[in-house]
């Protein structure tokens, strides 16, 4: 009978960061993965889409088990993510590959890395803990590349940063299978999920992947989850600028995920392999504000471009300003908790009891998680 693997097994990696994995079956003498959309059918020794999972002796592992491409100390702003502990510094991390093959990838050097021992370090998922905890991080974020693919890492190391009253965040594409949602999920406290257009022909063509399993995943996390969610939308000139198109995603996220979620319009810049378009002009990015504001969004925001006034947050019941955002410096800060310091109003969001914002600030911070092994 051909075998069928749910959950990962219980099992430690070996030194060179094996382990053994979850989300796979048999069919004929093959091995597919069950853990992202893709479903790669692998022979003996052949690697997924992803590069990091693989066939190995008729099972299905992950190959980069505690190897991470480096760890930093950012804003939690970056994620970007501006309803989650504001201010607060959050330790960052990812290892190599991606489960997408985005042409216009902005971290192409790590997500499309097939050097995973030339660009690792190794970093346990006690030491990520210990590390966040003595650098005074609220939380640690899953992000460079996509941590869907090394979800047996990710989960690890949000269960030993749980256990030390650190929060987690997932930066993601939501390229992910239903079968594995509720086991990645429940360990993270936020999650910033890359909506990258709302058309399965900028799926196909650009990323190499489809747009409904990233509908189903957001629908998952804000319908069926206490995790906090924002969506980040990169606006690419001459793909995915259409405003009918983004007027049409503003409609469903507020119909099918409600007014509260966040949304992130962030300016494209030419990289990898799609260096033939311009930087996203101001103005569009203006637009696609409008058009979101205009359908009903509350919290709306524009993003890799200095624009105060389009990425602060207002109350919406008395118009003030209750988080002044200058790049990644807060300025401005009304909220008591999450309520509105001048009429008392409810904010959407996790934020800090105390009535004050964290003063991280835009500091970008190398830590190397050997110290704390």
């Amino acid at each position: 009978m051909a075998r069928r693997v749910e959950l990962p097994p219980a099992a430690s990696p070996t030194a060179e960061g094996i382990r053994p994995g979850g989300w796979w079956h048999e069919d004929d003498g093959k091995v597919v993965c069950d853990l992202c959309p893709r479903h790669c059918q692998l022979s003996e020794g052949q690697r997924g889409f992803c590069f990091v999972r693989q066939n190995l002796n008729g099972e299905m592992v992950l190959t980069t088990y505690g190897r991470s491409t480096g760890f930093c100390i950012d804003p939690i702003e970056k994620k970007p993510l501006n309803h989650f502990y504001p201010g607060t510094p959050v330790l960052s991390f990812g290892t190599a590959g991606c489960n997408l093959g985005c042409k216009f990838c902005q971290n192409w050097s790590i997500s499309k890395s097939r050097e995973i021992e030339r660009l690792s370090e190794l970093a346990m998922p006690a030491a990520i803990a210990r590390a966040a905890q003595a650098l005074g991080c609220t939380s640690v974020a899953y992000t460079y590349n996509d941590p869907v693919i090394f979800a047996e890492y990710a989960v690890d190391a949000a269960k030993a940063c749980r256990e030390l009253g650190i929060k987690n965040v997932a930066v993601t594409a939501g390229y992910i299978s239903p079968s594995a949602w509720e086991y990645f999920f429940e360990f993270m406290d936020a999650a910033n999920v890359d909506l990258k257009a709302f058309s399965e022909k900028f799926y196909r063509e650009l990323c190499g992947a489809r747009l409904q399993p990233v509908l189903d995943t957001l629908k998952y996390l804000v319908q069926k989850t206490s995790v906090w969610v924002e969506i980040t939308n990169l606006i690419i000139p001459q793909e995915n600028d259409n405003p009918a198109e983004i007027r049409e995603m503003c409609r469903w996220i507020l119909e099918e995920l409600g007014p509260d979620v966040p949304v992130h319009f962030t300016a494209f810049h030419p990289d990898f392999r799609l260096v033939d378009r311009p930087p996203t002009p101001a103005e569009k990015l203006i637009e696609a504000y409008d058009i979101a504001r205009d359908v009903g969004l509350h919290y709306v925001y524009t993003g890799n471009v200095l624009d105060i006034s389009r990425q602060s947050t207002y109350c919406l019941k008395c118009g003030q300003v209750i988080i002044e955002r200058n790049g990644y410096w807060i300025g401005r800060y009304g909220l008591e908790g999450n309520r509105c310091r001048h009429c008392g109003a409810e904010i959407a969001g996790r934020f800090s009891p105390g009535g004050s914002p964290g003063t991280w600030g835009g500091r970008r911070y190398p830590v190397r998680i050997s110290d704390f092994a």
